[in-house]
């Protein structure tokens, strides 16, 4: 019996879910994160240069290569632990650091990374962060250490994953151009427990990162948006107008309906991208399964005061966009149909008019016609006079006689020629 053929994609699929395993972390340790993205075109930037760069990296430290193609790595980069990961428009760069360090946060931890090889990144810094992981001792002294770490009006915290650890972060830049994030995890937690979270913890940093692209985006568009408004609904009302030139304005609101198209094609992918994102961050803070720490504020409260108004935001300018765009387009079918209509009652009068000129040149021709019996008549009398002169002379019959019995015989003979002419035409 001859084996079952193996589909092509079968065990590159299957591999693709266990690609990325999550880190292993002990406490307490540190973690330095960095993402980078070019400012255009990410998603079409050159993956090469990403791998070259990476390997720049691995080679200062004598590390192993990853496979050619290949779009995650992880391995051993001196005495750290190194995490790269490629994804549609950035690349992230985790490293894992053993032992604590005595001022925490402090820039040495993000030294691993060689300054002369971050000035040659392939793109920009989307966002960075700073990653302590202490020892659990009390409610009272994490209390303690995220004060002193973290911008009060601005702290997150919450107890997650059953209370196994305690999570906390303000998501402000520090001074050093990172954003700052602590994790306390029992002595009950396991390490892979601890490296998934710091693993949520980057991705819900930087997912949100991406996320607000869009709305910087939302916010170049508002001014033009309102213009264009502006000039629709000058359009709307110069429509009603009996005396509008309706020919001009169909030609200037096909102006602004390509302007809308242009700006809904130019801004799908980001705002399609910032829905994406948005939902990712949500799933990545609800699978931590939070729950209040001493009453105080939980991430997935800091993402709904400061972060869901600006997803409103983008969502609102897209809907605006789409409206606006419909809108013209309804304008635009109601001004064609107008032209139409008025350019049907112009052919009306203007068929009104020929028909009229039609029964001008009818009763013309009728007179004309008259008239040519008549003309015809009095030369074909003139010839049959000629013609009958010897009778008259024979007979004795006076001209004037003559013409008087010749002229109906001769005016009924060229009517009805007329006539048949005239039949034989039509």
């Amino acid at each position: 019996m001859s084996p079952v053929v193996e589909h092509p994609l079968r065990y590159a699929m299957s591999n693709e879910l266990h690609a990325r395993p999550f880190p292993i972390v002990t406490a307490p340790s540190h973690a330095s994160y960095l993402a980078i993205k070019p400012a255009v075109n990410a998603a079409g930037r050159d993956r090469d240069a990403d791998m070259a760069h990476l390997l720049n990296l691995l080679d200062r430290y004598g590390a192993e290569h990853p496979q050619v193609g290949a779009t995650h790595y992880s391995g051993q980069i001196g005495r750290h632990q190194l995490k790269w990961e490629s994804h549609t428009e950035f690349v992230t760069y985790t490293i894992f650091g053993g032992g604590d360090s005595i001022k925490p946060f402090e820039e040495e931890n993000f030294g691993v990374f060689p300054k002369d090889w971050l000035d040659a990144a392939v793109g920009t810094r989307l966002t960075s962060a700073l990653i302590r992981v202490d020892v659990f001792e009390s409610d009272d002294k994490t209390v303690e250490k995220t004060k002193d770490w973290f911008v009060p009006e601005s702290l997150a915290i919450s107890k997650v994953l059953d209370d196994q650890l305690v999570i906390a972060g303000d998501f402000h830049i520090d001074q050093n151009g990172h954003t700052r994030f602590a994790v306390f995890p029992r002595p009950s937690c396991g390490d892979r427990r601890i490296g998934r979270v710091i693993q949520r913890l980057c991705e819900i940093e930087t997912y949100k990162s991406m996320a607000m692209l869009g709305l910087n985006r939302a916010r170049e568009l508002g001014s033009d948006m309102g213009a264009t408004e502006t000039t629709l609904n000058d359009l709307s009302s110069e429509m009603r107008g009996a005396a509008a030139k309706h020919d001009e304005m169909l030609e200037h609101l096909l102006a602004v309906s390509a302007e809308l198209e242009n700006s809904i094609a130019q801004t799908s992918f980001r705002f399609g991208a910032t829905e994406a994102y948005e939902t990712i961050v949500n799933q990545r803070i609800e699978v931590l399964r939070e729950d209040r720490f001493l009453g105080m504020q939980t991430f997935s409260e800091f993402m709904m005061r400061r972060f869901d108004p600006a997803m409103r935001t983008v969502k609102s300018t897209q809907k605006r966009l789409k409206d606006m765009s419909e809108r013209a387009l309804r304008v635009g079918n109601l001004l064609r149909t107008r032209v139409d209509v008025e350019r049907s009652m112009q052919n009306q009068l203007l068929l009104e008019s020929m028909d009229r000129r039609a029964g001008l040149q009818l009763r013309l021709q009728h007179t004309v016609e008259g008239l040519s019996v008549v003309a015809i008549s009095y030369y074909a009398v003139n010839l049959a006079l000629y013609m009958l002169a010897p009778l008259e002379i024979a007979l004795g019959v006076p001209k004037f006689a003559m013409a008087a019995f010749v002229t109906p015989a001769v005016l009924l003979l060229v009517w009805y020629m007329v006539r048949r002419i005239h039949d034989q035409s039509e």
